[in-house]
């Protein structure tokens, strides 16, 4: 069984990325315990946790947009994880294919 422990020595809950595999298109950010990290694992399916509903969360349980994990990354701190996945149709709850559509400020080169 894997141990996950490092990940959530500084807190409960760590960010991740899900970044689309084949484009590389950053999808969503979210967050997760260490139960959601064992789950997706376990499952091959981007789960979550949810800070609203204080529970575990897979993404797409209800619209069928799920994201299949092929591989995750850890930053060098091991306090941010990256999914590379597959998705299964739009990943933002707005019906975009991601959840990073609005642009905030542009500058000029």
């Amino acid at each position: 069984m894997m141990e996950f422990k490092q990940y959530f020595q500084k807190a409960e809950l760590i960010p991740v990325i899900v970044q689309d595999v084949d484009t590389k298109e950053v999808l969503m950010l979210a967050y997760a315990n260490e139960e959601a990290l064992k789950r997706t694992i376990d499952t091959g399916f981007a789960c979550f946790y949810s800070r609203s509903r204080q529970a575990p969360w897979l993404k797409g349980e209800t619209s069928g947009n799920k994201i299949r994990v092929l591989r995750i990354e850890s930053d060098c701190d091991d306090d941010t994880l990256i999914y590379f996945g597959k998705p299964g149709g739009p990943v933002c709850h707005t019906g975009n294919r991601t959840c990073f559509f609005k642009t905030v400020w542009e500058g000029q080169e």
